[in-house]
């Protein structure tokens, strides 16, 4: 059992048989909602259906989900965990604790570690420190290239094979054409997917704020708009020829979304996913040089923020991640121009994209897609699902329950969140990994 004054119950021996009653069952691929028992047993879903009191027996837990929603465990598809190298900031184990108290049950580890993950031997090491310690699960991705350096190829093929379900330079784009075509012709050979930061650096390069009157106005060096998109549409061309799988992280302008939008009728295999700030916020948010606003890509202006909104109701955007940058005290309480990129995202992606539903841009079912199925299918992973005899990854929340965003009550080490202070409504209060209960609110 969890302590009542610990949320987080870390005991990997105890397996355990919950009945969720009353609660409302998030069906992600019929999207609808379903009001009937969910019965956990031997880390499965053992049986979904009306009054399953009367088959399980006095060692299952019953849990009351009145007004409450069963929803798939979140896959956050884009976290920066930072250990190895950078465990000041954050750790594998602080990192699965946050997760598990936003309702995500996978995390997708970027690269851009020290080492960075370049090569099988650090997937594996990786992967080992997270079966010790992560209470969510946690995958990794791999370098596109040696280094970060945009120059050597790495072997891909062989991460693959020790886990890597996606190949990206985190924080870096592709600059060289010639070396993007060659990773898309080496992941087409065996259906690898290339997750692409899109920025055009020598446009981008010392800009601290997106490009507009606002930057302008605070004397503040600007990023075109159109360094995301012009890498975009460079890298269709690739796609177009080698039908390699191709993947866009973090969206951020409506010319990004439109140039997808017209790629993905034209039946392009190309996926993309946005994340909270760049629906949630604008560069407004900036006019007091809040340097935990500074992220990368940065804010845009009002009318990207209802583009990239309207590519979530529309199907366009693919996916929400959380970004999760994870940054010391010391790098962000700096003047602006020097403060580090980066905004904290695991505890509060579940709320802050709910608000999509309380204002009714789109039902709860279709979200709550976006979090789930979508990053599955996209990463070639068997989650997502609420099934019988599916593992038993679900987070329960409440649609309804106001909190503050307080990034002090954060269990992640790093508390620079664009979001602090925010009133919103909709918190995790469960989530279960693998069928065991690893955080209760």
């Amino acid at each position: 059992m969890i302590k009542k004054d610990n949320p987080f119950n870390s005991d990997k021996k105890i397996s355990k048989k919950y009945l969720l009653k009353n609660g409302s069952i998030i069906d992600v691929i019929k999207n609808r909602i379903i009001k009937e028992d969910l019965y956990i047993k031997n880390k499965v879903v053992e049986k979904i259906g009306k009054n399953l009191s009367k088959i399980v027996d006095e060692d299952t837990e019953i849990i009351d989900c009145k007004n409450l929603f069963i929803s798939p465990g979140l896959i956050d598809m884009r976290v920066n965990i930072s250990e190895p190298g950078h465990e000041h900031k954050e750790t594998i184990k602080s990192a699965s604790m946050s997760a598990a108290s936003g309702g995500i049950t996978s995390l997708i580890c970027m690269p851009n570690t020290i080492p960075p993950i370049d090569q099988p031997a650090i997937i594996h090491s990786i992967q080992r420190k997270a079966r010790e310690v992560a209470l969510s699960k946690v995958f990794c991705t791999g370098c596109i290239t040696r280094n970060f350096k945009g120059e050597e190829i790495c072997e891909l093929h062989l991460m693959k094979q020790s886990g890597a379900v996606g190949f990206t330079d985190g924080i870096k784009s592709i600059e060289n054409t010639r070396v993007m075509r060659r990773a898309l012709n080496y992941a087409k050979s065996f259906d690898g997917l290339i997750i692409q930061h899109a920025e055009e650096h020598n446009l981008s390069a010392n800009g601290v704020v997106n490009e507009s009157e606002t930057a302008t106005r605070m004397g503040l060096k600007g990023i075109p708009s159109y360094a995301e998109p012009m890498i975009v549409e460079r890298d269709l061309w690739l796609v177009k020829e080698t039908k390699c799988r191709y993947h866009v992280n973090h969206i951020s302008t409506k010319e990004t979304v439109e140039i997808i939008r017209k790629a993905k009728k034209l039946g392009l295999p190309v996926t993309c996913d946005t994340s909270p700030p760049y629906f949630t916020l604008n560069e407004l948010s900036l006019e007091d040089y809040r340097t935990f606003s500074k992220l990368n890509p940065p804010l845009r202006g009002e009318e990207d923020r209802l583009s990239i909104i309207e590519g979530i109701c529309d199907g366009t955007i693919d996916a929400i991640s959380s970004d999760h940058t994870p940054q010391d005290q010391d790098a962000k309480r700096l003047p602006f121009n020097q403060a580090e990129f980066g905004g904290v995202g695991l505890e509060t992606l579940l709320s802050l994209s709910l608000n999509l539903v309380k204002n009714k841009y789109i039902s709860v079912e279709k979200l709550l897609k976006l979090l789930t199925v979508n990053p599955a299918k996209i990463l070639n992973l068997d989650y997502g699902i609420i099934n019988e005899k599916s593992e038993a990854d679900i987070s329960v929340f409440d649609l309804s329950k106001p909190w503050k965003i307080n990034p002090e009550s954060f269990f992640g080490k790093s508390k620079n969140t664009p979001f602090d202070g925010m009133l919103v409504e909709g918190k995790n209060i469960m989530t279960f990994v693998r069928g065991r209960l690893v955080y209760r609110l």
